[in-house]
């Protein structure tokens, strides 16, 4: 059975989204997601827990394929935790 997923998003990335620009999404993998579903982005105007707010803009995107990994997947967990990761889209 299919789902919508709704997540929160900073206006930065919602505009990319928007645009059709940015056409992934990465997310720390703690929700079920997969192939099929829709995510829901919901733009908020600010980290802040205590004073952000939605500003009232979403976006629906269909999830055509969902990769989950760890950090540790090719034994190079403190390489990553140094540098960091990249996403690569192309198109």
């Amino acid at each position: 059975m299919t789902k919508r997923v709704i997540k929160k998003i900073l206006p930065e990335y919602f505009n990319l989204i928007a645009s059709g620009k940015k056409k992934f999404e990465m997310r720390m993998a703690d929700f079920d997601i997969e192939e099929g579903d829709t995510l829901v982005l919901e733009e908020w105007d600010s980290l802040d827990k205590l004073t952000r707010k939605p500003t009232g803009r979403t976006v629906e995107k269909p999830v055509t394929y969902v990769l989950k990994t760890d950090l540790d997947r090719f034994g190079q967990r403190r390489e990553i935790e140094k540098n960091g990761l990249y996403v690569i889209q192309f198109g």
